[in-house]
């Protein structure tokens, strides 16, 4: 079975979802948010965590979380198993309500901390769960706006330093920042290795925390590469003219750096059967 990797140091942070079995509902009613945020709550106190951003949507949930202790892995562990110990006692049935394991995207905090939170609250719209971000009361959206009282889970001050010193202009700021990405598509078409969002200098000074992991083969090779080179930096203009250069090229993507034959195929816009009688070819 696939497992993710986790990169786990202090004061990581990261954006962090969990979705429910077969797709089914982990919030069957307002008592199960309020729940699970109590739990968040204490996780936070017991493992030092930060939360800046949550949203807790019907069958799956975000958080953006940063672990000053660099645990990651043991405070996810006490989250999602006395949640699932409480929710399966109050609706009377057993069993997992989690599908494997949760999803951690490990984000560099300057340059992508405040699109990550922008992302998670706009979820129920994206979703069409809601018509506005105001209108849905789970996530950490109305209580950073200053439309309602914080949950002792949550920390606002840092979001709303980002806009200004004092509270009202940055609530205001924060709203306009929020709205003014309502119709686009997201941020995830940056993140690194299916693991990492930030910049190349970022995740440069992380592999260092891959070593080791290159040949645990349950984990997905996209994880276990993140410092491989783009595939524009693999394949030279000048030599793909030469047959046998771009073979050599082709092979060396997909053998040392461990890309699909799909996906070189894609990039060089030629068949996944051509590819793969190169690779094959001793």
């Amino acid at each position: 079975m696939a497992r993710p990797l986790r990169i786990e140091y202090d004061e990581a942070l990261y954006h962090v979802t969990s979705r429910g079995n077969e797709k089914k509902t982990i919030f069957k009613d307002d008592a199960d948010r309020n729940i699970f945020l109590d739990i968040l709550y204490k996780v936070n106190k017991r493992y030092n965590w930060i939360c800046y951003g949550y949203c807790l949507m019907d069958n799956h949930y975000h958080l953006v979380i940063e672990t000053p202790d660099g645990n990651l892995s043991r405070g996810m562990r006490q989250l999602n198993g006395v949640y699932t110990q409480i929710f399966n006692k109050r609706h009377e049935r057993v069993g997992h309500i989690f599908q494997g394991r949760y999803k951690a995207i490990l984000i560099q905090k300057e340059s992508h901390l405040l699109e990550v939170c922008r992302y998670v609250v706009l979820n129920p719209v994206r979703a069409k769960a809601a018509k506005s971000i105001e209108d849905w009361k789970w996530s950490s959206y109305r209580a950073t706006a200053g439309k309602d009282k914080s949950h002792p889970c949550l920390t606002t001050d840092w979001i709303s330093g980002q806009f200004a010193k004092q509270k009202k202009t940055a609530e205001k700021k924060y709203k306009e920042f929020v709205e003014a990405e309502i119709g686009e598509k997201g941020i995830w078409e940056d993140v690194k290795g299916q693991s990492i969002l930030g910049s190349d200098e970022f995740v440069k000074k992380l592999i260092g925390y891959v070593k080791g992991y290159e040949d645990i083969k349950e984990i997905p090779k996209s994880q276990r590469y993140i410092n491989r080179p783009a595939l524009k930096e693999i394949f030279n203009k000048e030599k793909l003219l030469n047959k046998k250069d771009r073979n050599k090229q082709i092979k060396e993507a997909v053998n040392r750096y461990s890309y699909s034959q799909k996906e070189v195929a894609d990039y060089l816009g030629l068949y996944y059967t051509t590819i793969s009688r190169i690779v094959n070819d001793k």
